[in-house]
């Protein structure tokens, strides 16, 4: 089983939610972005990271534009699930950009990165990071990866949506960015069955293959099952 929620912001109480608290060991959630427990690395929040990553199933996530990316690059990097993860902590890992993941017998396209409404009222390094948008060795890769499996995936797992859905969502569309330019690239090339994306802090299905999701949670079940 595989479940799918948006932004959590260090909101510890977003795991009660019955959906999430029903899985079990070997069972993957999946946030879309600004995770929010590695942002100033105190006692409270490490001790937030040990007890998700002792849970017994898999938290995944996408990085937002609300993450110390100082400290997220810091934990190590390994191989898991077809693709390069970081391993906070236990069973809690960020998924990186532009690799292709075999969760439950589905293909993920995951691609994190985010647009800052208020990054001129941020500090850099403390309260902004450059590493908030994608460089183009992270854009390079996206795109040789779709393009190794011949743009086909099954889900694709971003904070940002394509501008154009953001647009059909009543957001302003700020200055033209590459990370726009290339999830509108993905969307139009590449055949998917679902989109989710948490930037919006919304809960709703855009037809026929997108969906804003912030507080509800998704389920997925194993595409092979015994």
């Amino acid at each position: 089983m595989i479940c799918i929620t948006g932004d959590t912001h260090a909101d510890m109480t977003r795991f009660k939610d019955k959906k999430i608290k029903s899985l079990k060991a070997g069972d993957i959630l999946i946030i879309c972005g600004d995770f929010g427990f590695i942002w100033d690395d105190s006692p409270k929040e490490k001790a937030a990271r040990e007890k998700i990553g002792s849970m017994k199933f898999t938290t995944l996530f996408v990085d937002g534009c609300h993450e110390n990316f100082d400290l997220l690059n810091k934990f190590p990097e390994e191989e898991l699930f077809g693709g390069k993860v970081r391993r906070i902590c236990g069973n809690l890992l960020a998924l990186e950009r532009g690799y292709i993941y075999e969760l439950d017998g589905y293909r993920f396209f995951a691609f994190g990165g985010g647009q800052s409404a208020n990054a001129e009222e941020r500090i850099d390094a403390r309260s902004y990071w450059e590493e908030e948008m994608p460089c183009a060795e992270e854009f390079d890769r996206g795109l040789e990866n779709l393009k190794k499996h011949d743009n086909a995936v099954d889900y694709i797992i971003t904070h940002e949506p394509p501008a154009s859905i953001k647009d059909f969502l009543g957001f302003e569309t700020q200055q033209t960015s590459e990370l726009s330019a290339f999830l509108e690239n993905v969307r139009s090339n590449a055949k998917f069955t679902m989109w989710y994306f948490g930037k919006t802090h919304k809960n709703k299905i855009i037809p026929p293959r997108f969906t804003s999701i912030f507080d509800d949670v998704v389920s997925i079940s194993p595409k092979y099952q015994k």
